[in-house]
């Protein structure tokens, strides 16, 4: 939805070499002889150090691998026959790096063949730092409010050797006057005008360095294993939102459902449809109370859906003799309108009646064999009470399993739809034929792996996140006929005792299981198989709604054994790209892929109640690299809108915001877990509520500089650029103009329900923890 960085590189990119620039700098600290010292460093301007130290304070702080165009590097497609020291990993494609070998070639042709031999190996190295991992650092492009440095970041030792050498090709690097006039004679004046406070960075050490390049282009870990990320804020102003799935007919729109029952259509461009796609919310049960879990729960549109119309719902609702049950249907788009539903079309496949108000399930998918599946909870209470062994274990009910059904037809008995004839337990007379696996507790969240986009390795297999009693929780992989030990088992140990020790020994048990320490109630996730994010490829990426805790699972393919790491949404440092947080709202609800597949998000509350206009939707950014330029496009097919489009407007803070904020700023205050997760409340009312403690934090910006000038440059159509001035220091942009041009190259108004007295009493938290 969010505009790929990529889109805007060629808007920072060099300008023009034959063309002069509008606008030139008239304030310039070099105003006379300076004179040295003995770190070879000196200012004729009394504040020109300040101001330095100011902007290398703000340098050093974003420090990080980050291109002109202020996103991630890549790895090129093809091989770079000029930067050829960055074909591995970068900021220049193919095309890119042509263009700058027609710079080269281009100041050569104003060098004599004495200063060829003297000076190629400099001028190459300067141009190509456009290429390097590092550009931001080195041209202080981390910053959009921080002025564009001309010419890279060179190391004293290395600068000093270019200008005794090559002095006279300055005027060639660079249209600058003042530096023409006053530094082409003046080492230490250009000199300094390059330097870098923090040497590591500078041009050649930050080649050399190995704590900076060993781990160039890999997810950031740190000290303790933490996998550090970013987040895009992508939909807000949402009443828990419970789900986004596509409808996979090429148009790329994403159907964002609420709890209360409504269903919106969020366009490629980042709108929203001002009509809902379907508003049932009249019909679906659901309450304000926080952590209720009843409501709209699931959703899922047919393989085939670009053909047929027909997609399925998973809600909440109370029959005409006040019993709770639960609903699956089947509803067809409107003939008339593609972005509305026709609620007249509901055909009911299956309805189930809930013993109590939690543990409703309500997952659907399709798996790759085309049927889908059906993700139902144990009934509810605690510890499944159901009956001598509980619902999970008796095959001869509905609760508390994954169900399998074939929606294209009906069966012989009558049934709105027909029973795989490979279903497990289909000859069993004591088992419901829709039974594909059971022992579940409440699986909250499940999602089909898509396999490796080149192997297609792990396709099909079907991850789920099954919410525990009140020790574990847990990370499944469903399989046919498998039994998930529920209520048995409770993650890898024995709930009941007695069952536990009398249960078969094939039990299905857990991928991952975790305890109270590390959360308190599991989101289930997806394993990543996007574009935009390589290094993420294969993780399974999931979360706990109690704490807000983003966590990744890696499978090791050698014991088949899986290693947790915790997700951090990382600081200022390394999230200081255009349009990127640092924060999301505490209370992770689901997760979800687009039509694309380039990308995984996920939704989340800082006020877990149906009627709380306070989620949001947000998109994973890994700021250690990116998929190279042009990889990840999609062309969307157009869709007609009858609705009134509302445009996506960003509540959250960005990190260049946060940045941008006085220096009097209270600092951030460390969180106790370490995902490095801001909540965000925007509820006075969330404040009181016992599980809604949330603290608003602010992070301590660094300075910023003034307003960076956008410089529209390409390789073919060299177009002018215009200066600002900037007090102490002049930095613009790194190309240079030549004399001569031989180059080739929502608030709900229904009645509230009456509070059952037995779930009024309880609080918010303990229901989470015993319920979902």
């Amino acid at each position: 939805m969010n505009e790929p960085y990529y889109k805007v590189a060629w808007d920072f990119y060099t300008s023009d070499f034959k063309k002069p620039t509008l606008k030139e700098v008239n304030i310039w600290p070099c105003t006379g002889r300076s004179s040295s010292s003995s770190s070879g460093v000196s200012f004729s301007c009394p504040y020109v150090f300040l101001c330095l130290s100011l902007l290398c304070l703000v340098g050093s702080l974003l420090g990080h691998p980050q291109c002109l165009d202020y996103g991630p590097p890549f790895q090129p497609p093809f091989h770079l026959e000029f930067c050829s020291v960055y074909e591995n990993f970068g900021c220049c494609d193919q095309e890119k790096d042509n263009s700058i070998a027609a710079k080269y070639w281009d100041i050569m042709d104003y060098i004599n063949p004495r200063g060829h031999k003297l000076c190629r190996t400099y001028i190459k190295d300067i141009l190509c730092q456009e290429c390097s991992p590092y550009a931001a650092h080195l041209y202080d492009a981390e910053n959009p409010q921080t002025p564009l440095r001309k010419l890279p970041g060179l190391c004293f030792d290395y600068c000093s050797e270019f200008h005794f050498n090559c002095h006279s090709a300055i005027s060639l690097l660079t249209s600058d006057r003042h530096i023409q006039e006053r530094c082409e004679t003046n080492k230490t004046c250009f000199c300094n005008l390059l330097h870098l406070h923090d040497k590591d960075y500078c041009f050649p050490n930050v080649l050399k360095n190995t704590a900076l390049n060993r781990n160039l282009g890999s997810v950031v870990e740190d000290h303790k294993g933490c996998l550090h990320l970013c987040l895009t804020e992508v939909a807000n102003g949402l009443r828990n939102p419970v789900l986004m799935v596509h409808a996979n007919d090429h148009t790329h729109r994403m159907f964002i459902a609420e709890q209360v029952g409504v269903i919106w259509v969020y366009l490629p461009d980042g709108g929203r449809l001002e009509e809902p796609f379907l508003d049932i919310k009249s019909i679906v049960l659901a309450t304000p109370w926080l952590g209720d879990e009843r409501g709209f729960l699931g959703m899922a549109f047919h393989p085939k859906y670009k053909y047929n119309g027909k997609f399925y719902i998973y809600y909440s609702y109370m029959d005409k003799n006040r019993v709770e049950k639960i609903r699956i249907s089947e509803l067809k788009v409107s003939a008339s309108d593609v972005n509305k539903a026709d609620p007249l079309s509901e055909r009911n496949l299956l309805e189930l009646e809930e013993p109590a108000a939690n543990h409703n399930g309500g997952q659907l998918l399709f798996g790759v064999d085309g049927y889908m599946y059906l993700f139902t909870g144990d009934g509810g209470k605690a510890g499944d009470p159901f009956g001598k062994f509980g619902n999970a274990q008796n095959k001869s009910t509905l609760l508390g399993k994954v169900l399998r059904i074939d929606v294209d037809g009906k069966g012989p008995d009558g049934k709105p739809y027909r029973i795989p004839p490979d279903n497990p337990f289909v000859s069993d007379p004591k088992a419901c034929p829709e039974v594909y696996a059971y022992g579940v507790r409440n699986m909250w969240r499940c999602a089909v792996d898509r396999g490796d986009p080149a192997t297609k390795k792990g396709r099909g297999r079907m991850f789920c996140g099954d919410v525990g009693q009140n020790r574990f929780e847990e990370i499944d992989i469903i399989v046919k006929g498998g039994n998930y030990g529920w209520r048995a088992k409770e993650g890898f140990e024995c709930y009941d005792t007695k069952l536990c020790h009398n249960s078969s020994l094939d039990d299905i048990l857990p991928i991952f299981a975790y305890g109270r320490s590390v959360g308190k109630s599991v989101t289930g996730g997806y394993v990543y198989r996007g574009c935009e994010s390589p290094n993420l490829n294969g993780l399974y990426i999931f979360g706990d709604f109690m704490n807000g805790r983003l966590m990744a699972l890696q499978e090791d393919e050698k014991t088949n054994k899986w290693k947790k790491q915790d997700v951090c949404i990382d600081s200022t440092r390394a999230c200081a790209f255009p349009g990127t947080i640092s924060s999301y709202s505490k209370f992770i609800i689901s997760f979800a892929e687009d039509e694309a597949g380039s990308e995984l998000y996920f939704m989340s509350t800082s006020y877990p109640s149906a009627y709380a206009p306070h989620g949001s939707l947000y998109k994973f950014i890994d700021p250690a690299r990116r998929a190279p330029p042009g990889k990840c496009k999609y062309k969307p097919v157009p869709v007609k809108t009858k609705s009134k489009r509302i445009p996506f407007v960003p509540r959250a803070k960005t990190v260049l915001e946060l940045l941008k904020e006085p220096s009097t700023a209270k600092p951030l205050k460390k969180s106790s877990i370490p995902t490095v997760a801001i909540p965000t409340v925007s509820s006075k009312k969330a404040k009181k509520t016992p599980s809604t403690k949330i603290k608003a934090a602010t992070v301590k910006p660094a300075p910023s500089g003034k307003k960076r000038q956008k410089i529209k440059a390409e390789a073919k159509t060299h177009k002018p650029m215009q200066e600002e001035k900037v007090a102490c220091i002049s930095r613009t942009t790194p190309a240079p103009p030549l004399p001569k041009n031989k180059s080739s190259h929502l608030t709900r108004t229904k009645k509230l329900l009456p509070k059952k007295p037995a779930l009024a009493k309880e609080k918010p938290e303990r229901r989470r923890k015993g319920s979902r």
